[in-house]
């Protein structure tokens, strides 16, 4: 009996052994994914730190009256653990596995093959600046202003229609007559023609040309036809007064609806939000069309740990909010600038928010 006990006990060593050192030896082995988790949140009615350290406001605007405002206006960021070059170990990737406010995704789907991390920093950042160009359009078109948007043509994509009847820094102003005042509006042109020959209106060498092209039929990822030309496109604004976004170390287009609602609420007497505190996020474009973004899920828990009540969520990342929704946050879904607005309003007045969209099953 004593024999077959140490025996046993023998056994259970060694296996205990044999499972530590093949834990320790995990830890060493590189994983091909990396963790998301909630990142930090900045209200875009307060301040935030500068390159340089100093606190300055978020949004600071020159040439127009300011007036006072209360509560907040959060945007909100994923922090990615891990990369390329330093991956999670196992170990961290079980924990993030266990804990509802994480995500373990594909490496790939964060760290593209071929992009290093300085290359991806880079990218985010003139994502960021774009978002608060289209950001600040969106702000000042709704309250009124002309933004003076100038759309220009960054490349010809080789082999496109496009290739060799446009060039780098054409001028596009119109599109079969009708003017164009943003990327958004000559898409949607290009979409509605449905195939057939569209006519451009360009500006080259300070003469103005015009130009036949007929659209390539193809399809995007949800399968559905889309008309291309295959040009890249860039938008510059003349913005009739200096706002000034001051955010160091975010990344990325999908702050651009909360900028958008921090300009007009800085812009315009009275509380946005009723003093409440509210979060979101969300891109935006200058013709205030709300678009999906990453990391919605922890997005929702960053929100809800810095104390939101209300969270405001595209209505294209709805599938990822079903089900994920932290108790006492309020979210609802929104696809315009508009529907925001009308959102906060609610909540201002202390409506009925039961009348509002929410995320549900059958809602995208």
């Amino acid at each position: 009996m004593s024999q077959r006990r140490n025996s046993r006990v023998v056994s259970g060593i060694i296996a205990l052994s044999i499972s530590l050192v093949a834990l320790m030896g995990l830890t060493f082995i590189p994983t091909p994914y990396v963790i998301q988790q909630p990142g930090p949140v900045y209200d875009t009615l307060g301040n935030a730190l500068s390159a340089d350290g100093a606190e300055v406001p978020l949004i600071e605007v020159d040439g127009a009256q300011v007036f006072p405002t209360g509560g907040t206006l959060d945007l909100t960021t994923v922090q990615v653990v891990g990369n390329r070059q330093h991956p999670p170990t196992w170990f961290q990737l079980m924990m993030a596995w266990l804990d509802r406010t994480r995500a373990v995704v594909p490496i790939d789907t964060v760290f593209p093959e071929g992009v290093t991390s300085d290359e991806r920093d880079q990218q985010n950042a003139a994502l960021m600046v774009d978002s608060q160009h289209e950001a600040t359009a969106a702000a000042l078109t709704e309250l009124g202003y002309d933004v003076g948007a100038t759309v220009q043509v960054v490349e010809a994509l080789e082999g496109s229609p496009a290739d060799g009847a446009l060039d780098a820094g054409d001028t596009i102003l119109a599109i079969d007559g009708t003017a164009v005042d943003s990327a958004t509006r000559l898409r949607d042109a290009i979409q509605e023609a449905e195939g057939d020959e569209v006519e451009l209106t360009v500006v080259r060498g300070g003469e103005t040309t015009t130009v036949s092209l007929t659209p390539e039929e193809t399809e995007d990822a949800a399968c559905e036809t889309v008309w291309l030309i295959g040009i890249t496109l860039t938008t510059d604004y003349d913005f009739p007064i200096d706002v000034k976004l001051q955010l160091d170390n975010v990344g990325g287009p999908s702050a651009g609806m909360m900028f958008a609602l921090g300009i007009i609420d800085t812009l315009t007497p009275g509380e946005l939000n009723g003093g409440e505190k509210v979060a979101g996020t969300g891109t935006i474009d200058a013709a205030g069309v709300v678009g999906p973004i990453g990391g919605i899920r922890q997005k929702l828990y960053g929100a809800k740990d810095a104390g939101a009540e209300y969270f405001l969520a595209p209505a294209d990342n709805c599938d990822e909010v079903v089900g994920h929704i932290p108790e006492g946050l309020q979210v609802f879904r929104t696809e315009t600038l508009e529907d925001s607005l009308e959102i906060l309003e609610v909540i201002a007045e202390d409506g009925d928010t039961a009348d509002l969209a929410t995320c549900s099953a059958s809602t995208r």
